[in-house]
């Protein structure tokens, strides 16, 4: 309500109030029962429940920490992608050490190979090895 509808709301009840006492006794048990109706009404009446849904993302925080600590709700979004970066990091130095690893692997067989020197020129020789190596 406004201020305007609630002054005239005001000003109705004040009327009312006013000339009760000029009123029937009909009238007044009438209204008497159509408030207790009203307010049988109201208190049958089931409370209406409201569902709020809560956002869960990565970047909040929730609970204590969400009011009293906003850089935390940035430290939620920087975090994981410091993590990924770990993880991508990690991967990747795995990987190189794995074919690191591989090609000494075929060094060391070569190496101890007794093939002569002419047989690593051979171009149908460094196909085989480039084939073993995939």
């Amino acid at each position: 309500m406004n201020n305007r509808e609630l002054n005239f709301a005001y000003k109705v009840r004040h009327a009312l109030n006013e000339n009760l006492d000029n009123l029937p006794a009909a009238t007044t048990d009438r209204l008497a029962a159509a408030r207790q109706k009203a307010l049988g009404m109201k208190r049958n009446s089931t409370p209406l429940h409201v569902r709020a849904a809560k956002s869960a993302l990565a970047g909040q925080v929730g609970g204590f920490f969400q009011q009293s600590s906003p850089w935390l709700n940035r430290a939620g979004l920087v975090i994981p992608l410091i993590a990924l970066v770990i993880g991508l990091s990690g991967m990747y130095k795995f990987e190189k050490q794995q074919r690191i690893s591989e090609i000494a692997d075929i060094d060391a067989a070569v190496l101890s190979d007794e093939l002569p020197l002419s047989a690593y020129l051979d171009h149908g020789f460094s196909a085989y090895l480039a084939r073993q190596t995939d």
